[in-house]
C-alpha cells in the first residue's frame, strides 16, 4: 500500500493525489452544508422584508458567486500538486476564463436589475419593463465583446490587432445593415420618447390601429378591421402619430344649414335655442354657435362644443343625442333643414324673354 502511494504519476505520488481528492470533497460538503442551511436561513429572513436589495443580494450569491467559489477553490487544490508549466498555463487560462464569465454575467445582471428596480420604483407598466429586455439585449453584447478583449489581453495576446479587426468589422457591419441598426437607433427612440406604447389608438398615415407589440426593428398594430400591421421603427419615429388613448379633451365641430326663406326672427333664435340644448347636456361643453355662411343652398351655423373624454363610442352617444334634440326642436320652431336643391326659373312657351320669344315652359326645382 505505501509502495502504491508513494509511486510518482506525472511528477505527483499517488498520495498527494488523494490528499487532493479529499480535500476537495470536505471543502465541497462544507460549502454545500453552508449553502443549505446558513443561506437557505438568510432566504427566510429576507423573504419577511418590503426591501427587494437583500433579495436581489441573495440572487448574486446563489447565481455567480457560490458557483465561481466551487471552482476557484478547486483551482486553489489542483495548485498543490507540482504541474508542469503547460498544464500550469491552461489551468490558470480556464481559470481566467472561468471568473471572466461569471464577471460579465454578474455584470449583466446587476444592471439589468439596476434598471428593471428604478423602473418599478418610478411605477412604469409591466409592458414597459419587458420592453427593458430587448434594448439591454445589445448592451449585454457589448459586455460579453469587452469581457472577451479583456480575457484576451490577460492571456497574453495582442488585442490592438483584436480591436482594430472589430473597427473595420464594426463599420462593414453598419454598412451592410443600415436599415436595421436605423429600426434599433428609433427603437430606442420610442422607449424614452414614448409617443405610444401598447394598448394605444394611433392613426399613422393611412393606417389605424392598436398597439400590440414594440419590439427592436417593427412594432406591430392591429388594425380596426382584424389585420395585423407591422411597421418598421424607423418609419414609426419620423412620421406624425396621432396617439387618441392620450387625447384628454375632445373638440367637436358640426354644421347645420336652414333654408334661405327662414325668417329673419327664426334665424335669430337658432343660435340660443342650440345653446340651451347642449348646455343642457351634462357631459358636453359648449364653446360657441354662429351663423356662419351663406352657403350654394342654405344657411350655415357652425357649432362647436367639448367633450372631457377620449371614449370614441361616448362622443358618438353625445353626438347623436345633440342632433336628435336639435332635429326635435326645428321641428316643434318648424325650422326647415336645408338640402341640396337648385331652382332653375325658365320662360313659359311664347313669353318674351329679353325682347326674344322662348318655347320652353318654366320648370322649378
Amino acid at each position: 500500500m505505501e509502495d502504491y502511494l508513494g509511486k510518482s504519476v506525472w511528477g505527483n505520488t499517488m498520495l498527494a493525489y488523494v490528499i487532493v481528492l479529499l480535500g476537495a470533497i470536505c471543502l465541497w460538503t462544507v460549502l454545500k452544508l453552508a449553502r443549505r442551511h446558513i443561506l437557505g436561513y438568510i432566504k427566510k429572513m429576507v423573504s419577511h422584508t418590503v426591501n427587494t436589495y437583500d433579495d436581489v443580494l441573495i440572487k448574486i450569491a446563489e447565481r455567480f458567486f457560490i458557483p465561481w467559489l466551487y471552482l476557484f477553490i478547486n483551482y486553489n487544490i489542483v495548485n498543490r500538486l507540482n504541474l508542469s508549466l503547460r498544464v500550469e498555463k491552461i489551468v490558470d487560462a480556464a481559470m481566467m476564463a472561468v471568473t471572466a464569465y461569471y464577471l460579465v454575467r454578474l455584470i449583466n445582471f446587476v444592471f439589468h436589475r439596476s434598471v428593471v428596480l428604478l423602473m418599478q420604483k418610478r411605477d412604469e407598466p409591466l409592458h414597459r419593463i419587458q420592453q427593458v429586455d430587448g434594448m439591454l439585449l445589445v448592451v449585454k453584447a457589448l459586455m460579453w465583446i469587452v469581457g472577451i478583449i479583456m480575457l484576451a489581453d490577460n492571456l497574453g495576446y495582442d488585442v490592438t490587432t483584436i480591436i482594430a479587426g472589430l473597427g473595420v468589422g464594426g463599420i462593414a457591419i453598419a454598412l451592410a445593415a443600415q436599415s436595421i441598426l436605423g429600426d434599433l437607433f428609433s427603437y430606442i427612440v420610442i422607449f424614452f420618447d414614448k409617443p405610444f406604447e401598447i394598448g394605444d389608438f394611433i392613426i399613422m398615415d393611412k393606417h389605424t390601429g392598436v398597439v400590440e407589440k414594440i419590439g427592436i426593428k417593427t412594432t406591430h398594430v392591429r388594425s380596426l378591421d382584424g389585420q395585423q400591421l407591422i411597421m418598421p421603427n424607423a418609419e414609426m419615429a419620423k412620421s406624425v402619430i396621432q396617439n387618441f388613448k392620450r387625447l384628454q379633451r375632445r373638440r367637436v365641430v358640426f354644421s347645420i344649414g336652414v333654408v334661405y326663406y327662414t325668417a329673419a326672427q327664426k334665424l335669430r333664435s337658432i343660435p340660443d335655442l342650440v345653446k340651451q340644448i347642449i348646455s343642457a347636456h351634462g357631459s358636453a361643453d359648449l364653446d360657441r354657435v354662429h351663423f356662419k355662411s351663406f352657403g350654394d343652398f342654405s344657411i350655415n351655423y357652425e357649432i362647436v362644443y367639448y367633450i372631457n373624454s377620449a371614449d370614441y363610442v361616448l362622443f358618438m352617444d353625445i353626438q347623436q343625442e345633440i342632433c336628435m334634440r336639435i332635429f326635435e326642436a326645428f321641428e316643434k320652431e318648424k325650422i326647415e333643414f336645408a338640402f341640396p336643391t337648385q331652382t332653375l326659373f325658365i320662360a313659359r312657351q311664347n313669353e318674351p324673354v329679353n325682347g326674344h320669344v322662348n318655347p320652353v315652359a318654366s320648370v322649378r326645382n
